[in-house]
């Protein structure tokens, strides 16, 4: 869907179609709500959010939906009841495109990666 390398998270968002921009925009302003202090950069070409040195969330979207990245084993065994439904792969979740952002699980799943960060 992207034309060209993002160079930041805007121009990342500007690539794509109205529907799917306020969708990525609505999923960057959980995560700033949740981790203010987050550097915002792109990284493997997606927006990302980095805290203490490392990623904190990085997401993604694609023809049918919207991943969040990371989902470690940890989190998607705390969060299983509120994923169920969502598909994904071992360290994602897919959330369909054509769906509203289930906005208070991702801020659930930002909360969560917040308290793994500051952890390591």
């Amino acid at each position: 869907m992207q034309s060209s390398k993002p160079k930041n998270i805007d121009e990342y968002i500007a690539n794509f179609p109205s529907g799917v921009q306020d969708a990525l925009r609505q999923i960057r302003g959980v995560v700033r709500e949740a981790a203010p202090e987050a550097e915002e950069t792109i990284a493997y070409d997606m927006p990302t959010f980095n805290l203490n040195g490392t990623y904190l969330i990085y997401f993604a979207a694609w023809k049918k939906h919207i991943a969040l990245y990371p989902v470690s084993a940890a989190l998607a065994e705390s969060l299983k009841a509120d994923l169920e439904g969502y598909k994904g792969t071992r360290g994602s979740v897919h959330f369909p495109i054509d769906k509203p952002m289930p906005l208070e699980l991702i801020a659930k799943i930002v909360a969560w990666r917040l308290e793994e960060n500051t952890k390591s």
